[in-house]
């Protein structure tokens, strides 16, 4: 498990630890003496929990959310937590008029025998009936979590899924090596690969589907933004004939060209390790888009605005790929829209 935040309290004598101990899909809130122990966990249940303590630490402000609700404020005396009074109410009765669902999580196989955690969205849970097609989604930021008991920063992803599967998609979002959220082992397994083990774990999940959920085979598609449009990319470039469509949302397409503070880390420098950058970057896999005529189809959006990854990434592959006389392909670009 891991810690994600610590505090030291107004009386000094102890911290207030934020974690995922006891399941990697939560985050609780104690406190943890200075002389060490077990963490006294203030509320339980699923969800976030996040505090900020009042400036004398008599009272806590919590905000709270779980999976198909967005956060909302509680307060608590500080020693007097495990029932925060919630304040505030905020979507709208029309957004509450729908059926939001707790998509279930799900653990597939990967190849190499790791069990790797996903959020599933079924046609069935919403009524609909399945049409054999399934979308998988790649989140962005590599090193982010996805697969939550609580409300996602990927919300409109979220309400968009609900409404692939009321068309009959089953979509799965996964938590791939690289994600956080389940220690140092999963988030260090794509050091000086990128594309690697996280892209295998898409490939992986799409065979779950069909050998579990009654998917086609021949009727997965692949989308995500930023990272998630990047791997996109690297599986409809890297695994010919998995995927019959991808879409590529403001993707990286080489790693040489974008921020060193982000990708040194992981990746180390050109000058140093050309060959991590060579293996990690979509623009010198795009050859292999349709290869002897196997592939889907593939669409590429990034905003003209964008402050993170630039559009000149998604221009620099568009012009590869028309150079080696790749068809099946379309670039739209947005010409005020930034990263987001």
């Amino acid at each position: 498990w891991e810690v994600l935040g610590v505090q030291v309290q107004a009386d000094e004598d102890r911290f207030l630890m934020t974690t995922n101990e006891g399941s990697p899909f939560n985050q609780h809130v104690g406190y943890l003496d200075f002389d060490g122990g077990a963490i006294d966990y203030l509320v339980e249940g699923d969800g976030s929990w996040s505090a900020t303590p009042s400036p004398d630490g008599d009272r806590i402000a919590w905000l709270h959310s779980v999976a198909h609700r967005p956060p909302e404020l509680f307060l608590s005396d500080a020693d007097d937590a495990d029932r925060p009074e919630q304040i505030t109410n905020s979507p709208t009765e029309e957004w509450l008029g729908y059926d939001w669902k707790r998509p279930e999580i799900v653990r597939f196989p990967a190849e190499d025998g790791v069990q790797v955690p996903a959020r599933i969205y079924r046609p069935a849970d919403v009524g609909a009936e399945a049409n054999g097609g399934a979308v998988i989604f790649v989140h962005g930021a590599g090193d982010l979590h996805n697969v939550p008991t609580y409300w996602s920063s990927y919300y409109r992803e979220y309400m968009f899924h609900h409404i692939l599967a009321s068309q009959g998609y089953t979509v799965l979002d996964i938590d791939y090596r690289g994600s956080a959220g389940y220690g140092r082992d999963w988030r260090t397994a794509i050091y000086r690969w990128m594309g690697g083990k996280d892209l295998s774990d898409q490939v992986d999940g799409a065979r779950w589907l069909v050998a579990n959920e009654g998917v086609d085979a021949d009727r997965i598609g692949i989308y995500g933004g930023s990272y998630g449009g990047f791997l996109a990319l690297m599986a409809m470039f890297d695994r010919p004939g998995v995927y019959a469509a991808g879409a590529a949302l403001r993707p990286v397409t080489d790693w040489m060209h974008y921020n060193d503070g982000y990708t040194a880390n992981i990746l180390n420098t050109p000058q140093i390790d050309p060959e991590a950058y060579r293996r990690s970057s979509p623009i010198e896999k795009a050859e292999r888009f349709r290869e002897n005529g196997a592939g889907g189809r593939l669409l590429i959006l990034h905003g003209m605005l964008d402050d993170n990854v630039v559009f000149q990434d998604s221009v620099r592959l568009a012009q590869r790929l028309i150079e080696l006389e790749k068809e099946n392909w379309e670039l739209v670009g947005f010409p005020v829209e930034a990263h987001g």
